[in-house]
């Protein structure tokens, strides 16, 4: 599986973890955020894994230590991508590698990006 659709089924799934929340009086809060991270799923599969997008992602960690891994944005990508409201696809991945990097430790422990 290459990074893009590796990124594109997490995103899947999240958009599927916010279709199951049941919570009376949302406003329809979790569905628009589904469909949200539903657009952002569709424009990952059509990025080119050499995409800066996928690139940045790469260098923050995302895709394991040597960038080979299933994506995985740590705790701090993960609170993001579960609280997104919505907006443009590209403005939730561009803000992952800062989230990830601000964040005390990433998925490996450690605050810095993985080695190139």
């Amino acid at each position: 599986m290459s990074r893009s659709e590796s990124l594109a089924v997490y995103l899947r799934g999240q958009a599927r973890r916010r279709l199951d929340r049941v919570e009376s009086n949302d406003g329809g809060r979790n569905a628009k955020g589904a469909l949200a991270l539903l657009d952002a799923a569709a424009y990952a599969a059509s990025l080119p894994d050499d995409d800066p997008v996928i690139l940045m992602l790469d260098q923050a960690g995302c895709y394991g230590p040597l960038g080979c891994e299933d994506f995985n944005p740590g705790d701090a990508g993960d609170r993001l991508i579960r609280t997104w409201q919505g907006g443009e696809p590209h403005e939730l991945l561009l803000s992952l590698p800062a989230a990830i990097t601000a964040s005390p430790t990433d998925q490996f422990g450690s605050r810095s990006p993985r080695p190139s």
